[in-house]
């Protein structure tokens, strides 16, 4: 018979993973209603309303002990206002519930006396991290929405005129809305109780923090990324105790951090722990609550320091780590990215030769792709807010990256390689799994010394999902599905890691590491596609849409990146990653934008290239032209004259022969010919490096853009041929319009080659 489970272990991993989503949900909620209430267009036209201004201002300065005596302009249009309004105030309502959820499970951690160690138990604590940091992401935004007030005070007035009592929410909507406003100091305050266990998870982010937060010279030192830098380890999977460390995002890493000791700001002081905080602090001067909403994290600080006693040190520290961030932040982030885009291109280039390594290298790939993805992360939120000082450092040209396209097109390379060979990757992986995991966590299983019965079922389920994979499951196609053993592992972490737990997990780091390994190797087989939305999604630009769109026109200006360009539409598909199901109408608006704007990029690509095409043929054309007998009249009489030798005369000017634009002194002076063809390859590139495109259920054809494209100037320029003189009524001799019409087409013929 197993053992009673403790009140605070129960679905301590369920609750984690489910109110962790719930918060997702819930920042997407309140993110949608932060931007419909702060464009006139979108509010509800309530707030608006000239005839209810006087009332809307009553409900701010009272909030929340309205009187509805006083707002009787509402009282005729109670229903509306509800109906209109219903939506807004029930998200609170649910930001509630929310709230009430995370300060139970929170506390429930606490009476657990749980030991938390990213890299001991990276679900728990992650799952703990990101709870804390969701709710007070959740708790800034809501301070951040203009009309809250109004709109829970609108509603609530409607729904007592409609009733004859308030609704049951209001009191403590009010008084939340009341009590976080500010935020921080009043979570400060609430998380007192919680500190010493947030303390200890925050710092086992130490070693995690030290070996991300490098420089890009000590990536290069360090050989990071690099497929060749040991030949003799060529073959060898990347391994390392703890795998799901590898490729956490450092934006991430950075956000537990900033938040998580502004929650303990008492214990800021301690060694490590300082200094965490300070390179947090150093590397941004913004940091993102949700998609594009950020907040400038220094005078955030401040202003929380500013109303508590004893802390003019910590404020100046605070004003210390803005100047270097805004002096030397730009810069260490532009070589991170100027590192990353030959060490991806490497990378791409490897693995392309031979897909093989893709098994034994797999780790290194979403290393590559975490690392790009966090960088072009902070370049986005960066140039979109610059500092509120101007500091010395060069920000404006180091926040502006004309060769962000090449990082972006290689990204979108490895992504599509992961893809395209993903069954080499699970024959490898399944291989391992039950050639070595299986027999290795068995090996482990039978040298524990105590083993409660439910672990002991948990490890025995976990052994037995590897130990009968084959590669023939593989190429037969059946679908796997490891998500159950990653659950258990996740429920044996939460039992392992309570006070006086019969095996604990602090004593078992082999077999913690093991199973952490395991789980990495499972989600190789089955969860590629989320591990690469993870490490690599991009839908971020879909609320970046101006920069997203200036850096595609610059891109399509600059030459030298014109073969990078095709990764702007790809991003596009991204685009369906970023939505929620708790808000599922911003889906429609969402998917209309992603269709609009792969749609725009593809065919100003194909306009581009139709451009340099008939500015090509139109030179063509012109040289044709000169080798028409009808020109040979001059160099006739060019010769007669030399002959003659009439000195009295002028000379005529030596007539530029047909062909002389052949001739050049060196290969390094291009002619503007020769510019026009290498922009069109690389753009014919750019064009021809997919197929199709696939965003949401529509299917995009680049190729069939450019098609389109040049038939209709084809068609154009044909009648131009023709050279139609409507006045009288002539046109051009047949032999010349075919000398025009082939000098077309042999251009025409040539861009085949490229497409």
């Amino acid at each position: 018979m197993s053992r009673q489970i403790p009140p605070c272990q129960k679905k301590l991993a369920e609750k984690l993973i489910l109110i962790n989503d719930r918060g997702i949900g819930m920042l997407t909620r309140i993110y949608n209603i932060k931007k419909a209430c702060g464009d006139a267009k979108s509010k509800p036209g309530f707030l608006s309303d000239k005839n209810l201004d006087s009332s809307i201002k009553y409900i701010v300065r009272r909030f929340p002990n309205i009187d509805i005596k006083s707002l009787q302009p509402i009282a005729q249009i109670r229903s509306e206002i509800i109906k209109s309004l219903s939506l807004y105030y029930y998200t609170f309502v649910d930001l509630l519930d929310f709230k009430d959820n995370v300060c139970e499970l929170l506390t429930t951690m606490d009476a657990c006396q749980l030991h938390l160690d990213i890299t001991l138990n990276y679900e728990l604590t992650k799952g703990y991290l990101d709870l804390c940091v969701t709710y007070v992401s959740l708790m800034i935004l809501l301070s951040r929405v203009e009309d809250r007030k109004a709109v829970l005070g609108l509603f609530n007035a409607a729904h007592e005129m409609m009733h004859n009592q308030s609704d049951s929410s209001f009191p403590r909507l009010g008084l939340m809305i009341m009590e976080y406003d500010p935020p921080l100091k009043k979570l400060s305050e609430e998380f007192v109780p919680h500190s010493k266990l947030l303390y200890t998870a925050l710092m086992s982010l130490w070693p995690v923090y030290i070996n991300r937060n490098l420089s890009a010279d000590k990536w290069r030192s360090d050989q990071k990324l690099s497929l060749v830098g040991n030949p003799g380890q060529l073959l060898k999977p990347l391994q390392t105790e703890t795998m799901s460390c590898e490729f956490i995002s450092l934006e991430l890493v950075d956000k537990w951090i900033i938040f998580g000791f502004l929650l303990c700001h008492h214990k800021i002081g301690q060694d490590q722990g300082h200094k965490m905080w300070i390179g947090a602090l150093e590397s941004s001067w913004v940091i993102a609550l949700f998609r594009d909403e950020v907040i400038y994290i220094h005078s955030y600080v401040q202003t929380l320091f500013d109303s508590m006693k004893g802390y003019s040190k910590r404020i100046s520290e605070v004003k210390d780590c803005y100047s270097h961030a805004i002096q030397k932040a730009t810069y260490r982030h532009r070589e991170r990215r100027k590192f990353l885009r030959t060490a991806l291109k490497e990378l791409a280039l490897m693995l392309t030769d031979q897909p093989g390594l893709l098994g034994p290298k797999a780790l290194l790939i979403f290393m590559g792709l975490i690392f790009a993805k966090d960088e072009i992360y902070w370049l986005l939120r960066h140039n979109d807010n610059p500092p509120l000082q101007k500091g010395k450092g060069k920000n404006a040209e180091d926040l502006v990256d004309r060769q962000l396209p090449e990082l972006l097109f290689h990204m979108e390379e490895l992504r599509i390689l992961v893809r395209k060979y993903s069954q080499v990757i699970q024959r490898y992986y399944v291989q391992y799994l039950s050639g070595f995991d299986a027999i290795a966590l068995n090996q482990m299983m039978q040298n524990l010394t105590v083993c409660p019965e439910d672990e002991s079922t948990i490890l025995s389920s976990m052994c037995n999902a590897i130990a009968n994979l084959s590669v023939k499951q593989v190429e037969d196609n059946e679908i796997f599905d490891f998500q159950g053993l990653r659950i258990d592992w996740f429920r044996l972490q939460a039992s392992t890691s309570v006070a006086k737990s019969p095996l604990p997990l602090v004593e078992k780091r082999e077999l913690a590491s093991l199973i952490d390994t395991i789980v990495f190797h499972t989600k190789m087989v089955d969860y590629l596609d989320e591990i690469l939305i993870e490490t690599s999604d991009l839908s971020i630009f879909c609320f970046y849409n101006k920069i997203f769109e200036d850096q595609f026109h610059m891109c399509l200006e600059f030459p030298a990146q014109n073969r990078y360009i095709i990764a702007f539409p790809l991003i596009c598909n991204h685009f369906q990653s970023c939505t929620h199901d708790l808000c599922p109408e911003e889906r429609h608006h969402i998917r209309e934008r992603s269709l609009s704007v792969v749609n725009m990029f593809l065919d100003e690509m194909a306009k581009e290239a139709k451009n340099i095409i008939t500015t090509i043929c139109d030179e063509q054309c012109t040289m044709s032209d000169k080798l028409l007998p009808k020109h040979c009249a001059l160099l006739i009489s060019q010769v007669v004259s030399r002959k003659n030798k009439e000195k009295n005369k002028k000379s005529i000017p030596e007539q530029t022969k047909p062909g002389v634009e052949s001739y050049r002194k060196t290969r390094e002076e291009l002619t503007t010919m020769d510019k026009l063809h290498m922009a069109l390859t690389e753009l014919c590139f750019a064009l021809n490096y997919c197929a199709t495109i696939n965003v949401w259920e529509y299917t995009f054809a680049p190729r069939e853009y450019l098609h389109q494209h040049l038939e209709n100037r084809f068609s154009r320029a044909l009648v131009g041929m023709v050279m139609f003189n409507p006045d009288t009524n002539e046109i051009a001799k047949p032999t010349e319009l075919l000398a025009s019409v082939r000098a077309y087409m042999n251009v025409l013929q040539t861009v085949e080659n490229y497409v």
